[in-house]
């Protein structure tokens, strides 16, 4: 899912290279829209026909919110993306998963900055993740559900690096790089199969040991 149809369209190409054809779907999701939520999983359980729903990952996120000259819509944005629209799309997802006896999974993104000090919107919405996280797991593990997130550090996404930057070093992470979207990917699969099952509630850094290992902030 993603707000823009053309990424959305080209990412699908890109993976179906690698893959059999007619596997990959995809929808235009703007999870910060809470009217639209409810069409929008129809819409999924549709394309899905015999299949089930039973993997939620959210992972949208958008930076900024700095509080010293942070304006009341930047804040709005960045809230609205990154927690608000977490809970509500996983309230209706977990909603259909309970009412069809799914044992499903639910994967949330927090960040690094989860276990810093605050002092942007960004920073606030990845506490709140982190929080709502293990509360949410409390309440889903009695329904089958699996509750669990990842927090990664300083990573090679668009959000951080240009596309034509090619190094991924970063001398002030301990471990002198940024992580590769693989690296969070390849961990993102196994909290969500039946590998990862008895792993409930925890939050799990990736990070290099930024945040873990160092007391000082990353400067991103």
């Amino acid at each position: 899912t993603g707000r823009n149809e053309d990424k959305i369209s080209k990412v699908i190409k890109e993976i179906e290279l690698a893959d059999s054809p007619n596997r990959i779907y995809g929808i235009v999701l703007d999870n910060s829209d809470i009217s639209t939520i409810p069409d929008k999983i129809r819409e999924v359980i549709n394309l899905l026909g015999n299949r089930k729903l039973d993997i939620l990952v959210n992972n949208a996120g958008v930076n900024g919110g700095d509080f010293e000259n942070c304006t009341e819509s930047e804040f709005d944005k960045v809230i609205e993306t990154n927690l608000k629209g977490a809970i509500f799309l996983t309230q209706r997802v977990s909603e259909y998963m309970v009412d069809n006896g799914i044992k499903g999974n639910i994967l949330n993104i927090a960040s690094s900055s989860s276990v810093r000090p605050v002092t942007t919107a960004y920073a606030l919405s990845k506490w709140g993740i982190r929080g709502w996280t293990l509360g949410l797991a409390k309440i889903l593990i009695k329904k089958g559900i699996v509750v669990n997130g990842i927090a990664p550090g300083p990573t090679a996404t668009p959000m951080l690096l240009n596309d034509k930057v090619k190094d991924i070093s970063l001398p002030n992470n301990p471990s002198k790089r940024f992580a590769m979207p693989e690296e969070i990917a390849n961990l993102a699969v196994f909290l969500t199969s039946n590998a990862g099952r008895m792993i409930v509630g925890d939050i799990i850094f990736m990070t290099g040991g930024a945040g873990t290992i160092t007391i000082d902030d990353v400067k991103y």
